[in-house]
């Protein structure tokens, strides 16, 4: 810690897409994680971690204000409306004495919005609202993004992020066809490592590392691609509510919900995200080195989570928004310092790491790195600090967590999951189901008109109605759901 300060340095690592059970740590049979698994071994794993609302705006709304979604006012997708909210993550520990930077993606809006970040080297990924003919020109991803700008002047006007022919948002699979030095996960923890060398030494730091992968395109290097392409992998979970005949209708257009209907293109899908992880993974190993290289290792808290995950199939879907395990499940690591530790009284870690079982959510990130740094918390935040229980040293109270998603389409959901099940009820059909979690971790078996659980589901769609109670959208009357309510994915 800084000698000045006192005070832990914070490193927060974020991926895009990534699920919460693709990791060695997590039990995957298949992906392969060895720096994020022994981060959880020296820290704690948050197996019950969630994205409230599973997209990237809404999710890294909840991210960076600490807010939950009916405060933030974001519960669905979509690009071009301003972020004006009153206190930022990044801005909170800038005024409590922190240097903080931000590489890679952001996805707020205006693209290049600070957040509260002194320093900011972005790279959004494939967003096409900002790269449309009358989007500004200082907001066109050309301008904005730096990544693009440093790999024009390595390789050229001609370079294309998309040249393998591969799609933002779909199952197509190929291998990145340049230098591996000059993928975009390789540029964050080149950029990272930088800011590490270059920082100001009279104060801590506040760095986010934040990948688009294993968001589509999956186009990890070919050596990555070759650990996944030939191996028999775990198939995607397939339960007795399936809706295969809607994978046969659209299962050959490329962003659709339904999946792939193609076997072959499907594991290849698999493989390519995979290994986008495992890429992702070694590139990690790289930024914990510099740490250790840096002399501040002990001295630093680490968090690593995703903003949502990936269906990659389970029950013929694919994508995000949904509120099934594979989409709304998100990984939680948190792994501070020996010193941060011992400053914190905290109890030494177990063998394998401490697993934690409360249900918690982006939302409590921003007051739980708040906490480490002896900084106060906005009383705009909805979220709790996990520190406590990331070292051993208290819990996670939080009963059950409401969560929700709004599209256009029959997609438009809403959910309360607790450590041990979810209900779900879709707000335009009125559709419901509901998952024991503890006995069925894959949702395969939908218990919703079984008689054993009646009286426990009854008490799940209590708490959601009392939870929309007073929605603009009218979400419920005289204390029952009411279906086909007109929807928007921004409450303004």
């Amino acid at each position: 810690m800084s000698r000045e300060t006192a005070r832990p340095n914070i490193v927060l690592i974020v991926c895009d897409q990534l699920r919460g059970d693709c990791l060695g740590a997590a039990g995957h049979p298949d992906v392969k994680t060895p720096y994020l698994d022994t981060l959880a071994a020296e820290g704690a794993l948050f197996e019950n971690a969630y994205s409230a609302c599973p997209s990237c705006i809404p999710a890294r709304a909840a991210l960076l204000t600490g807010r939950s979604q009916e405060h933030h006012g974001r519960v669905g997708y979509q690009d071009g409306i301003d972020w004006r909210y009153d206190h930022y993550l990044a801005e909170e520990l800038g005024n409590a004495g922190y240097q903080t930077a931000c590489v890679g993606k952001m996805h707020v809006h205006p693209p290049r919005l600070a957040c509260g970040f002194q320093t900011l080297k972005l790279h959004d990924g494939y967003i096409g609202h900002y790269r449309h003919a009358d989007t500004p020109y200082w907001q066109n991803q050309a301008v904005s993004d730096d990544y693009m700008r440093d790999m024009r002047d390595r390789l050229g006007a001609s370079f294309d992020v998309n040249g393998s022919g591969v799609e933002n948002n779909s199952w197509i699979a190929h291998p990145w066809i340049y230098e591996e030095r000059y993928h975009p996960t390789n540029w964050v923890v080149d950029e990272s490592i930088r800011f590490l060398e270059t920082r100001d030494r009279t104060r801590p730091f506040f760095l986010t590392a934040s990948f688009v992968r294993p968001h589509p395109p999956f186009d990890a290097p070919q050596s990555y691609f070759d650990g996944y392409y030939d191996r028999d992998l775990r198939a995607p979970a397939c339960g007795d509510w399936d809706d295969t005949a809607a994978t046969e209708r659209d299962g050959m257009v490329l962003d659709s919900v339904h999946g792939c209907r193609d076997a072959e293109l499907r594991r290849q899908a698999m493989a390519g995200y995979y290994a986008c992880i495992t890429h992702v993974d070694h590139q990690i190993g790289r930024l914990v080195t510099a740490l250790e290289n840096d002399g501040t290792y002990a001295d630093t808290v680490v968090v690593f989570t995703s903003d949502h995950g990936e269906m990659l199939f389970d029950h013929s879907l694919f994508r995000k928004v949904l509120p099934y395990e594979g989409s709304a499940h998100i990984p939680l690591i948190v792994r501070a310092g020996k010193r941060v530790m011992a400053g914190r009284g905290a109890e030494a870690v177990p063998a394998g790491g401490r697993r934690v079982r409360g249900v918690v959510e982006l939302r409590d990130i921003m007051p739980t790195l708040l906490d480490f740094a002896g900084a106060p918390v906005p009383d705009t935040v909805d979220g709790v600090s996990l520190a406590a229980a990331a070292l051993g040293t208290g819990a996670v109270g939080r009963p059950y967590l409401h969560g929700e998603h709004a599209r256009d389409r029959e997609q438009s959901n809403h959910y309360i999951v607790t450590r041990n099940d979810k209900y779900i009820w879709f707000s335009q059909s009125g559709r419901e189901q509901y998952f024991r979690l503890d006995e069925d971790p894959r949702e395969e078996h939908d218990a919703i008109r079984d008689p054993a659980c009646a009286e426990r589901i009854a008490l799940l769609r209590s708490l959601l109605a009392e939870e929309l109670a007073g929605r603009r959208e009218g979400f419920v009357e005289s204390g029952s759901l009411v279906a086909g309510r007109p929807v928007s994915p921004y409450l303004g």
